[in-house]
């Protein structure tokens, strides 16, 4: 008996596992969160200066990439040895701080970690083992990455959302969670729908009400799920942005104008509608028999 089926056989074991690699990948997720639209931003640049043809930098900028240089403390640049690089536990154990100079470390770290633990365990225990697993989980950790980024920067990379896109309708070939015809009519749908939205708001009132990525995640999450269940992601982000949207005016007195990126909501639904979907309208159409 291979491991393979070990875990097939204890499905507690099997949780347990897929959580440890959750809070691995918890903390692989914060550095891609911080450092992917770094490594944006300094790609844009260059490429503005090589357009524009202008001289090139004096000092060049030091390599700087997910693996590149290593973690390190922004405050003392003390690098993060390997004794402190746990997931969760090494925040624990530091109380927060860094060794070196003391300097505070965000709770966000850990809690990243956990969330990503914890949606992994989610994940496993709805679809067993399985390759609705295997597949379910770099979508459910790229839905984290890009909820996190669009908080910080109001950005969605096209570097997570188009191959994930890709890999939902290559998977579709095989009837995973939908199949092609769905798969292939949820991406156009999903861009579609909120493109219209985007370009009636915009010649209604002259601004623009959201991104393009916001077009590219809804298709990303309808090349995975199918066109049929669009209409309750869209629903679910919106109930979603719209509390959280509130909350946040009246706790933080923030104004109404101020920009509140839509990512996360529509995440946050296209996970549930993953995860729960089927359950959802099953509870629903239930009502009217």
């Amino acid at each position: 008996m291979n491991s393979f089926d070990i875990l097939a056989e204890n499905p507690a074991g099997f949780l347990a596992v897929v959580g440890l690699v959750g809070l691995t990948v918890g903390s692989f997720l914060n550095v891609v969160i911080h450092r992917l639209p770094i490594m944006l931003e300094r790609s844009w640049k260059q490429e503005c200066r090589n357009y524009l043809e202008l001289e090139p930098e004096a000092a060049p900028e030091a390599p700087y990439n997910l693996l590149t240089p290593r973690s390190h403390c922004p405050q003392c640049a003390k690098p993060v040895g390997i004794g402190e690089n746990i997931p969760v536990l090494s925040y624990l154990l530091l109380r927060g701080r860094c060794s070196g100079c003391g300097t505070r470390i965000s709770p966000r770290y850990p809690a990243v970690e956990l969330l990503t633990a914890l949606v992994s365990v989610a994940v496993a225990y709805r679809f067993g083992f399985g390759p609705q697993t295997a597949a379910a989980l770099p979508l459910s950790w790229c839905l984290i990455a890009l909820t996190f980024i669009d908080i910080d920067r109001q950005l969605l990379p096209d570097s997570l959302t188009l191959p994930m896109l890709w890999l939902g309708l290559f998977l579709s070939l095989f009837g995973i969670f939908t199949d092609s015809t769905a798969s292939i009519l949820g991406a156009i749908f999903g861009y579609l729908s909120l493109w219209t939205v985007y370009q009636l708001f915009k010649l209604a009132t002259g601004k623009e009400g959201m991104g393009y990525g916001d077009f590219k995640l809804l298709a990303l999450i309808g090349a995975w799920l199918g066109w049929d269940k669009l209409p309750m992601v869209i629903l679910l982000s919106s109930l979603v942005g719209a509390v959280i949207g509130i909350a946040m005016i009246l706790l933080s007195r923030q104004e109404r104008g101020t920009p509140i990126p839509f990512g996360p909501y529509l995440a946050i639904a296209g996970w549930i509608a993953l995860v729960w979907g089927d359950a959802i309208n099953a509870a629903y159409l239930g009502q009217f028999h």
